[in-house]
């Protein structure tokens, strides 16, 4: 019943900076650890960051860590990654997935719900 709409994304110059957002409805996110994902074309998909439940833990993937940092509101069902200095090889699509938990956890696998994705084109 969860759905997840990302939105933020659009075309920026190298080392600018983008808030991507994932808006749920149909239930609350008080029980979803939430991830980030990103496909680039012609490549696998790969995990980003993840938040746990109530945002108390936090991981990064060594690609972006230190330019990226993901959030959580409860109260408005939404999560963010700011991502700063942006890069081409930050160019690709960019997922939020939800995954169904009663404990605090970080999710890098076993996502249950997924959005559509955001695209980012970081290019001059």
């Amino acid at each position: 019943q969860l759905q997840l709409v990302e939105s933020g994304g659009g075309l920026v110059q190298p080392g600018g900076s983008l808030r991507l957002s994932c808006a749920a409805s149909g239930n609350t996110l008080d029980y979803y650890a939430m991830a980030w994902f990103r496909q680039a074309p012609g490549k696998e998909r790969e995990w980003v960051s993840c938040v746990s439940r109530t945002g108390g833990i936090a991981n990064y993937a060594d690609s972006v860590k230190g330019r990226a940092t993901i959030s959580r509101d409860n109260a408005k069902n939404t999560v963010y990654l700011q991502m700063n200095s942006l890069q081409p090889e930050d160019t690709a699509v960019y997922y939020c997935a939800a995954r169904r938990t009663y404990v605090a956890l970080c999710p890098k696998d076993a996502l249950d719900v997924w959005g559509k994705g955001t695209l980012v084109t970081v290019s001059s």
